[in-house]
């Protein structure tokens, strides 16, 4: 048990932190929200008296010197995720920064140093790790239930043509491999339980944002294979197939579960084509955000794992630049190690 909550401060007033990160921190036992930053101050203002958060700052660098603040919550635009991360180890917070946490290794390299240097924890917000229907697939994949694993499959898409949106906007990092591949990486390399040695993409892009729109990809593991294609101008779906020797898993909402509803996976035992042979398993309703706080905050303070550290993360961004160096070359691509 936490000798105490850990106080946050969020980063900017974005609508993902709005409507996903405030109401979730509210179910938390082990942290507490206490201030959120704007370089607006009026409207960092208006956004804690609207969500009931005590402190509001009209700049990134007043958060960050508060010392009554323990963690920093980082859901800025992807190109400002390891220079306000490094600026909040810096000040000596410990740092939850949203996905993707860098677009290369050398600045997750960067990263890793400032962490080291300023001994505070840092991880990326990879929410689905710490869902209960994810943790029950993995305890399926590594007790055999589906035999060897071989191959997974995934696909995600949503539909946003907003030219005003920082996921259609280039210098933002944008684009639907960095915003949403992300989750079929990371999920791959959950359930191999290791690092893709080759990996390829092929992206189509956006004629006005020059953003990919759609994206598909290839990661080689020594035991199989998983691909996959991720879509920002697609109909909104989801799904993860995971393909054993002796069966099939099927994640019906694998990454946007909806808070407070439960979850469902199905198995497939391969005997009947048109699913006689699927069961179905119903997950307990929880928040992955609330869960994902609440196990940083632990880990911050050395009273459970630090999921998603900085060095498991690296596999992750590795795997994504040199699917973006296969854009380049027309070929496989070995993804740098740590």
């Amino acid at each position: 048990m936490s000798s105490r909550k850990l106080r946050w401060g969020i980063l900017g007033v974005s609508n993902f932190a709005v409507r996903k990160i405030v109401p979730a921190m509210r179910g938390c036992e082990h942290s507490e929200l206490v201030a959120i930053a704007s370089r607006d101050a009026a409207r960092a203002k208006e956004a804690a008296a609207t969500l009931e958060i005590p402190k509001s700052y009209g700049s990134y660098e007043e958060l960050l010197a508060d010392p009554e603040i323990d963690v920093i919550y980082n859901p800025l635009p992807n190109h400002l995720h390891v220079a306000w991360s490094i600026r909040a180890a810096e000040a000596g917070k410990h740092v939850l920064c949203e996905k993707p946490i860098s677009a290369t290794t050398a600045d997750l390299r960067a990263l890793i140093e400032a962490k080291n240097k300023y001994k505070v924890a840092v991880a990326e917000a990879f929410m689905i790790r710490f869902h209960p229907q994810w943790q029950r697939v993995s305890e399926l994949v590594r007790g055999g239930s589906i035999g060897e694993l071989r191959a997974v499959s995934t696909c995600f898409s949503y539909y946003n043509a907003n030219p005003e949106n920082v996921r259609n906007i280039a210098d933002y990092g944008g684009g639907g491999m960095w915003d949403i591949g992300c989750y079929a990486v990371n999920v791959s390399r959950l359930l191999f339980a290791a690092e893709p040695r080759a990996v390829t993409a092929a992206f189509s892009p956006d004629p006005q944002f020059q953003v990919d729109r759609i994206a598909s990809g290839i990661l080689q593991f020594d035991q199989g294979q998983s691909v996959f294609v991720v879509g920002t101008q697609m109909v909104p779906y989801q799904r993860v197939q995971v393909f054993g020797t002796k069966g099939r898993i099927e994640v019906e909402v694998p990454f946007n579960a909806i808070p407070g509803e439960a979850m469902r996976i199905y198995l497939d035992n391969g005997s009947d084509l048109r699913g006689a042979g699927v069961t179905s398993e119903v997950v307990v309703p929880c928040d992955q955000y609330t869960l994902q706080a609440d196990s940083f905050s632990l880990a911050a303070q050395g009273e459970g794992p630090l999921v998603n550290s900085l060095e498991e993360s690296f596999g992750n961004t590795a795997a994504l630049e040199a699917a973006f160096r296969s854009k380049a070359s027309g070929r496989f691509e070995v993804p740098e190690r740590l």
